[in-house]
């Protein structure tokens, strides 16, 4: 298939490509608020699925770490669609990062990723790193706080759980992890995005406290997931 020329472009394609693989999945994505349509977002982390269901939402620009270049199937999509990848460590990898997120955001393009830089099963949030999100700061467009949720339906096999089987973290390999996840049924994602951008103190122009402040307000839309009964 021959790369779509613009970024715009590329953004569509990846959202149709995911809506579309969902609903054969029969995946069930919903969304607690609104997508913004400018700026950045930022979220926990906890798989691959991630990538899929903010793309399935509204078309976007991704930011992710370099291994992701070279994932079956995945890697072919977020390379085809123009994500910025980042090493950590290598010289030019930031000013790589920027350029690529005010490109897009300047092209009314959301640009989404993940502080932590890992996944998790879910079961906490990690320290947000800094960099990323002091790139994101400095281009001058919002930056909005969104909380991914899993949730599995009855009809699984004894055994099966969110932690292990939706979630792609620790040492597990990946391509069986995807055919697990395949084998399950009646899969649900909540995407929960703040109704407003991160107000960032004064103080949060360091660095450091900036990236506190932002897992503060990822942490607040968890904490309103478990209140409404559907995280946890």
């Amino acid at each position: 298939m021959q790369r779509p020329k613009t970024r715009e472009a590329r953004a569509d394609w990846l959202h149709r490509f995911a809506a579309r693989t969902v609903k054969r999945l029969r995946i069930e994505i919903s969304a607690v608020g609104e997508f913004p349509w400018r700026g950045a977002v930022i979220a926990n982390h906890l798989g691959y699925m991630d990538i899929v269901a903010f793309a399935a939402l509204h078309p976007c620009v991704f930011v992710a770490k370099a291994e992701m270049e070279s994932w079956p199937v995945l890697g072919w999509m977020t390379t085809m669609v123009g994500t910025v990848y980042v090493a950590r460590g290598h010289g030019g990898s930031a000013a790589k990062a920027r350029y690529g997120m005010q490109s897009a955001m300047a092209e009314g393009l959301p640009v989404v990723f993940f502080p932590e830089g890992t996944t998790t099963d879910g079961s906490t949030l990690l320290k947000f790193h800094a960099g990323l999100l002091a790139q994101a700061m400095a281009s001058g467009f919002p930056v909005t706080a969104a909380h991914v949720h899993y949730s599995l339906g009855a009809g699984n096999a004894k055994g099966a759980s969110v932690e292990n089987d939706v979630c792609y973290w620790g040492d597990a390999k990946l391509v069986p992890h995807i055919f697990r996840f395949l084998g399950l049924r009646e899969v649900k994602v909540e995407v929960r995005f703040a109704e407003k951008s991160i107000q960032f103190s004064d103080a949060a122009l360091h660095r450091k406290l900036a990236a506190l402040e932002a897992r503060a307000a990822v942490l607040e839309l968890a904490e309103q997931g478990e209140s409404a009964g559907v995280c946890g």
